[in-house]
């Protein structure tokens, strides 16, 4: 089996940039149901310029985007949440003037009704955030406002989930807890992309993934073979 059956998301041939010459050029990868797929890669890879087409923030100057079968190539983010695509960035991700209660609203702004009821599902995950319902978001730690930002994420129980350095500066205990509940996440069947510095740990959950070097997939696998892999261990990971 390829890759790519069945695959919830697919890019294939992803070229962008901000103007100037290309920051990614042909760049593919593929998520699926259930299963975790990291980038991962040196500063400069270009990982979150290309999750960033992928969430509908930047349009390609060529390549496609599919998603469950439909191309959604170049679609602005506000649609393609909707579709079922939730992109969590790794800074500005929440509002910091607003309680974690009208953050979790926001996250839903699509749903006809049930907010309420879908904040308190999403509270029974992220225990955190019930006690701190009423807080303004400002108020939380940096862990507890990368979990804010990932429940408001799932308010619109989206099939993909766009996760860009979410455990970055973050303390260790933290750092667990995110990750717990990103693992969560992929048991209920949501496909998990997940860009990430720390590659030894993100390989070591990965379902799948791509390693990109000067905006180009130069590797892929699962995250197993990967963190076996010599070439892997000695340009992108170091010793244990």
């Amino acid at each position: 089996m390829s890759e790519m059956d069945d695959a919830v998301l697919i890019a294939e041939g992803i070229t962008a940039g901000y103007g100037g010459p290309p920051i990614i050029e042909d760049v593919r990868f593929a998520a699926h149901a259930g299963k975790l797929t990291a980038i991962v890669g040196p500063n400069g890879a270009g990982k979150s310029t290309f999750m960033k087409v992928v969430a509908g923030l930047i349009r390609p100057s060529r390549g496609r985007v599919t998603l469950k079968g439909e191309d959604v190539t170049g679609i602005p983010a506000q649609i393609l949440v909707r579709k079922g695509v939730s992109y969590i960035p790794q800074v500005s991700n929440v509002f910091p003037s607003l309680t974690v209660m009208e953050n979790l609203e926001m996250g839903g702004y699509a749903l006809r009704g049930g907010v309420t009821e879908r904040a308190e599902e999403l509270c029974q995950m992220f225990p955190d955030l019930k006690l701190a319902l009423h807080r303004a978001a400002r108020t939380l730690s940096g862990g507890q406002r990368t979990m804010l930002a990932i429940a408001s994420g799932l308010m619109l129980s989206p099939s993909t989930l766009l996760l860009d350095e979410p455990t970055a500066g973050l303390a260790p205990r933290f750092v667990d807890s995110v990750w717990d509940q990103i693992l969560k996440i992929r048991s209920l069947g949501v496909a998990v992309v997940i860009v990430e510095q720390n590659t030894r740990r993100t390989l070591s959950h990965a379902d799948w993934a791509h390693v990109l070097a000067l905006g180009r997939n130069r590797l892929e696998g699962t995250g197993a073979d990967l963190l076996n892999d010599e070439e892997v261990g000695n340009l992108y990971i170091g010793k244990a």
